[in-house]
Formats: C-alpha cells, structure tokens, sequence
C-alpha cells in the first residue's frame, strides 16, 4: 500500500521524531511511506476559535495536497477527526462537500490504521517499564478510539500497562482552551497527573501529541520523573 503521512503541527515543531518513527513502522510491514510536501496545517486552531473562513482556506489547502492519495495516515487523533468529521462541517453545500467525505473516509489515525485496516496488532517492539495511557479528547470521542492502541500496546513485550482512573479525563490542553483559561487547563492537568502518580507508572503514552505537550509541561514543572511518549515511539523500540 502506498500510504501518504500528515505531519501535524505539533509534531513538525516539537516531535519531528514521531514522524520518522512512523515511516521506520510502515516500511518495516513492506508499505511505501509518502509524504506530500505542500502539505500544511489541517486548519484545526482555527476552526476551533471560531474562524471559519480562515480554517476553511487551510483546509482546501489540505485537500487539494492529498487529494489524489490512496490512503492518509495522521500521528494525531485530533487532527485525524478534523480531516474526518468537521471537513464534512466546513464544506455542507459546496463543491467539495464529496471530495472532503471521500478524503474523510480513507484518513486513519495511526493506530486505527495499523489495527483495523493492516491487521496488525503486534510489531514486534520490546519497551521495559511501567506505563499508562491518556485517551485524548478527539480520538476518544470523535473517532471512538479506545481500543486499537491498547491492542498494539499490550503486545510490547516487556511493558507493563496499567490503566488509570482518570484515562478518559480531558488533560486541560484543548488547543486554544489551555491559552484562554490557563487556571482551568492547570486545574485539569493536575487532576490528570495526579492519577498517573497513582498508577506508579514511569511513563505516560498517548497517541496525541499535543496532550503529550501538555502534560509533559505540567509534570516537569512539578519535578516528576515521569516521562510522556507518543505510541509510535514505543512501538518502534525493539
């Protein structure tokens, strides 16, 4: 399969690792790993402030560059369900209202993708240690994803995954949110990191990136040897 990699972001300035990892992944099971270099950002900030038109003008941007792919697979759970759901949003009654549905329909999440379209749930990493996972938002509730990286997760050899209370609690980030009410963001992050410190885990993996900057920053700031991780880099330990 000729799979063609969305950068979010996030992970272009801050995580650049999560994109090579995801290549070593998909070369690995023998898929040809493309990456459209016009691509931007899918214009999720902006859609989540209110601004429309401007979201809309990134996102055009975004289906004209992959408009042609066989199939988009995004390190992002967020960015994965502003390509999936709210495209469908943007473009109700234009021209490109099919064109977004169909692009939609074959944009995964990568653990999704690596579960539920290749089949595979076990790549063979080797990742010694006691982690947790966090549930972002967006992939959570928007895509439903719950499973699928639980399943490649549980065939780490050699990892101890231990489940916490407050796995499906929002980490306070949300974007814009953690910016306009900074109190609150810090509130729900400790809450958040409070039920990882219970599990005792020395690790936190997500398969959201800007959860992971969220929290990661939260942890630090409190001097906690606790270390956050995207799926990929987990996976790809071995």
């Amino acid at each position: 399969m000729r799979v063609s990699l969305f950068i979010p972001c996030f992970v272009d300035q801050f995580f650049p690792q999560i994109g090579t990892n995801i290549i070593t992944l998909l070369e690995k099971l023998n898929h040809e790993v493309d990456y459209p270099e016009r691509q931007t950002c899918c214009g999720q900030p902006a859609f989540n402030a209110g601004f429309c038109g401007e979201s809309r003008e990134a996102a055009e941007a975004f289906v004209d560059c992959f408009r042609d792919t066989q199939t988009v697979v995004v390190p992002s759970g967020s960015c994965a369900a502003m390509v999936k759901i709210h495209y469908r949003e943007l473009f109700k009654d234009t021209d490109l209202f099919d064109t977004v549905c169909e692009l939609g329909d074959r944009t995964w999440e990568l653990s999704e993708f690596l579960v539920k379209v290749l089949g595979v749930t076990d790549l063979g990493a080797r990742f010694p240690g006691r982690a947790t996972f966090h549930d972002g938002c967006h992939g959570l509730r928007g895509l439903g994803i719950k499973e699928s990286p639980r399943e490649l997760l549980r065939h780490v050899r050699e990892l101890e995954l231990i489940e916490m209370d407050e796995a499906e609690s929002c980490c306070g980030f949300g974007g814009t949110f953690s910016v306009k009410f900074p109190r609150i963001s810090t509130a729900m992050a400790q809450v958040k990191c409070a039920s990882i410190e219970e599990t005792g885990a020395r690790y936190v993996i997500s398969n959201d990136p800007s959860c992971l900057l969220h929290l990661q920053g939260y942890i630090d700031r409190q001097g906690k040897p606790i270390k956050c991780l995207h799926l990929s880099e987990v996976l790809v330990r071995s």
